[in-house]
């Protein structure tokens, strides 16, 4: 499902059902110490998600290795790779790439179902629950609400590993075409330099099917056409002075 969104130097793997039902027998011992404590079924997301790496990290060439994860939840991988992980009920995902084709990978998958009441208020800035609520009744099949939370999180998997620092809810502001399936991400913040220049934003795209939201970005080592439009946006904006 997440590879139809990603280009052809990105490699993904996904698997709707568990790879196993004993975690320690897919798991270098130091993952299987990670979540010894874990209930059963976050021990066998962690399992399933790390056998999806390791199967994506084969087809680049590498040998298996343990991937652990820093203290932000960010996979650690080999030498000269970037990628994702993502797990939900129902779905695990992972998705890696040379070092030498893509900057940085941010993957989420979500239920498409309403976000927890209280949750959008948290996390959606006024003019994306306006669109929230305007695509809410165009196109009710889409959870939109639980969309921009994917899309925010695929922001901020692909944010930190360029970082290594934090980026609230509100310091991204999203919008999204529901015809082309496509999200952007413009930063209310300074944005990480890619390639020598400072980015403005992300750009990703969604897909909704077998009861899930999916959202990826892939990151490109140079920036896109129109991020100088963007940046002397951003530095002309009340939040950019």
């Amino acid at each position: 499902m997440i590879e139809e969104l990603l280009p052809s130097g990105a490699v993904a793997e996904d698997t709707f059902t568990d790879a196993t039902d004993d975690p320690a027998s897919v798991l270098f011992p130091e993952e299987a110490a990670r979540i010894a404590r874990a209930v059963p079924r976050r021990q066998r997301e962690y399992a399933t998600v790390r056998v999806c790496a390791r199967k994506a990290l084969g087809r680049l060439g590498y040998a298996p290795v343990p991937l652990l994860s820093s203290k932000r939840g960010a996979p650690r991988w080999p030498d000269g790779v970037v990628g994702s992980m993502t797990h939900c009920q129902g779905y695990r995902a992972a998705v890696v790439a040379r070092a030498d084709d893509l900057a940085s990978i941010g993957i989420d998958a979500e239920p498409n179902g309403p976000l927890p009441d209280g949750v959008l208020d948290t996390v959606a800035l006024d003019a994306e629950k306006e669109w929230i609520a305007a695509l809410s009744a165009a196109h009710p099949a889409v959870h939109w609400d639980r969309l921009l939370f994917s899309a925010k999180e695929s922001v901020f998997k692909t944010w930190y590993p360029l970082t290594g620092l934090e980026l609230d809810f509100d310091e991204a502001e999203l919008s999204v075409d529901p015809v082309a399936g496509t999200f952007t991400a413009r930063l209310l913040v300074p944005g990480p330099v890619v390639g020598g220049r400072r980015l403005g934003g992300f750009a990703g795209r969604w897909t909704v099917g077998n009861g899930l939201v999916v959202t990826a970005i892939a990151l490109p080592l140079g920036p896109a056409p129109d991020e100088e439009r963007d940046e002397a946006a951003y530095a002309h904006s009340p939040s950019g002075a």
